[in-house]
Parts: structure tokens; C-alpha cells; sequence
């Protein structure tokens, strides 16, 4: 990941999982970026929305992954809450959200991604950091979006 010169930062459900579960593929980048992150004193922030994410998708069989026990997955929910900032659902991120979703073409499984937007919106947060790039690329004149790993250095375009 590039360093970022971002003070506030959203972290995406994708970069949690990978940080939290050993197996998952880039799991140490995630950490890595993180701890980076928490070095250069930049604010990490999730949402009420990234918890029940990751709550989903670590109580689910993954590919790498048997699902974990709700009782460690409400312990990581707890840390989490000791760890980030946490952007709550309120009638601004509603407002960004609907006006989003107005300027740029969304629709289905996307709402999620521009809630997030939304959310950052609301919140002054500028950067995200993630995994999914592309499916935020549509909303790069409104936020800066930090890959988890830069494919440049994987030899991809």
C-alpha cells in the first residue's frame, strides 16, 4: 500500500477479516498496513456496517476458513470497538448515501460499497483502505481509495 498522507482512514470490511483470521489470503499485508497506519498516527475508522460485515463473513465457511464461534467473533467486535473510531448511521449518512446513489449508478450489492462512501462522507474521511479497489473506483472523485496490496508490485496492471 502507498503511504498515505490521510489522517483519517476507513478500513473496509475485507482488510479486517484478513487481518483477524490467519488463514485468510494477504493476511499479514493487512496486518502490516495497519500497524503501518497506526504508526504514522492516522485515525482508523469502521462503521456499525463493517462490524455486522464481519460478523457475517466470519460466522460463514469461507474458502480459507471454517466459521469461528460467535463467542470469538463478539470478542474481536470488542476489541474492534477499543481499536477504531466508530462512524454510526445517522440521517447525514442517509443524505450522502441517497445523493449518491442519485450521481452514480448503483444498485443491489453495490448500495453496501456507497454506504460506506457515504458514511466516510459524512464523517470527513477522505481515504479507504481495501482490497475490493474496483468496486469502488466509481466513487474516486469523492473519496482516495488505498489498495491492501499495490498490484503494481505484483507484476499486475
Amino acid at each position: 500500500m502507498a503511504m498515505t498522507s490521510a489522517r483519517r482512514v476507513f478500513v473496509d470490511t475485507n482488510v479486517l477479516t484478513r487481518a483477524t483470521i490467519a488463514s485468510a489470503p494477504l493476511h499479514l499485508e493487512a496486518i502490516e498496513n495497519l500497524a503501518r497506519l497506526r504508526r504514522m498516527d492516522v485515525e482508523l475508522w469502521i462503521s456499525h456496517q463493517v462490524i455486522r460485515e464481519y460478523v457475517a463473513n466470519a460466522t460463514r465457511p469461507q474458502q480459507y476458513s471454517p466459521p469461528i464461534a460467535i463467542e470469538q467473533v463478539l470478542d474481536q467486535v470488542r476489541r474492534f470497538r477499543e481499536q477504531f473510531k466508530l462512524a454510526e448511521n445517522t440521517t447525514a449518512v442517509l443524505e450522502n448515501l441517497l445523493a449518491l446513489i442519485d450521481e452514480f449508478p448503483t444498485g443491489g450489492k453495490q448500495v453496501h460499497d456507497a454506504n460506506i462512501v457515504a458514511t466516510m462522507l459524512a464523517y470527513g474521511i477522505d481515504t479507504l483502505i481495501t482490497h475490493n479497489v474496483e468496486d469502488f473506483r466509481r466513487f474516486e472523485s469523492k473519496i482516495t481509495i488505498a489498495p491492501l496490496v499495490d498490484e503494481r508490485l505484483l507484476g499486475r496492471t
